[in-house]
């Protein structure tokens, strides 16, 4: 259980990242996009493209029009989320409206990557961090949770309208630009809240599962977890009494895993799957040398294997 100092320093923790996503989406707007009348999607793309049609100041439409999203996040999410999203916003406005950026390139490509990339990283942070700076999400979490339609489409769908719009109103190629920005915002935004490893899933299944769990684990390092097998049916008849071989690898060890599978049973059945989120375990070889002797001593005893 949590002490009081823990809670406290967490939540603190929480802020100060916040806050640095808030400076960070101000550069992006500030510095990149605003200066050059470009747009990103969601909630922040319809206050700019709002702004270039009223005298009203960016700071303030991205309040007001985030104001809805907060009362549907109120029946959608938890109070916490809203509250940490209520000051995320007022803060972000609050930047926007007080701080001025010099304005670093006029390269049209530049500005919506760059842009797009400082916006990303801040929306990004502040999620993890349990708030948001755009409320599209949360009309994604509110319709998903009504209707069944995955966020991804609702956001999607909001983000089409709103390019075609600037398409039609201002021009093709600022609303070009403006889906660029967007894409490269979305991307960002994702290797934010999950990480920069790419890791995936792998189902081993067969008759050699002993010398298969133990090859992985010493040429790997890989933690796993072994499922019981009654009766299954392959490509060499029945298999009965058998170990189902689960683990979570680096994608880029899954040549590797073929590999080891493919020398010792070459019939094997291999599944692989993406894995959205991963915590805890032994995820990578990160074994100091000392461990590492003591992992290869206990499988030379439990399971001595041939060098062919």
């Amino acid at each position: 259980m949590q002490t009081k100092r823990q809670v406290y320093t967490k939540l603190a923790t929480e802020y100060i990242q916040i806050a640095i996503g808030i400076i960070s989406a101000s550069i992006g707007l500030k510095a990149f996009l605003l200066p050059n009348g470009f747009l990103d999607g969601g909630v922040t793309g319809l206050a700019l493209l709002t702004e270039t049609f009223v005298d009203i100041d960016l700071s303030f439409l991205l309040v007001l029009f985030s104001i809805p999203f907060l009362i549907l996040g109120y029946f959608t999410v938890s109070k916490r989320i809203i509250i940490k999203s209520v000051i995320s916003i007022v803060g972000l406005a609050l930047f926007i409206h007080f701080e001025n950026f010099d304005t670093i390139t006029d390269d049209k490509l530049l500005i919506s990557i760059f842009g797009g990339l400082f916006l990303g990283a801040g929306i990004g942070i502040a999620i993890r961090n349990g708030s948001v700076l755009d409320g599209s999400e949360i009309l994604g979490v509110f319709i998903n949770d009504r209707f069944g339609i995955s966020i991804g489409k609702v956001i999607l769908v909001f983000n089409i309208i709103l390019f075609a719009i600037t398409a039609f109103v201002i021009s093709v190629e600022v609303a070009l630009y403006s889906i660029l920005t967007y894409i490269v915002t979305a991307k960002v935004t994702d290797l934010i809240i999950e990480g920069f490893e790419d890791f995936i899933g792998v189902t081993i299944v067969s008759k050699k599962y002993e010398s298969i769990k133990f090859a992985i684990l010493k040429e790997l390092g890989a933690g796993m977890t072994i499922y019981k097998g009654k009766r299954g049916f392959g490509s060499s008849g029945e298999i009965q009494d058998f170990d189902i071989i689960h683990t979570i690898i680096n994608r880029i060890d899954i040549k590797k895993v073929y590999r080891i599978v493919s020398r010792i049973d070459d019939e094997a059945f291999i599944v692989e799957f993406d894995v959205n989120s991963v915590k805890g375990g032994v995820l990578r070889r990160y074994l100091s040398k000392k461990n590492d002797k003591k992992l290869a001593k206990i499988i030379a005893e439990q399971h001595p294997l041939s060098n062919d």
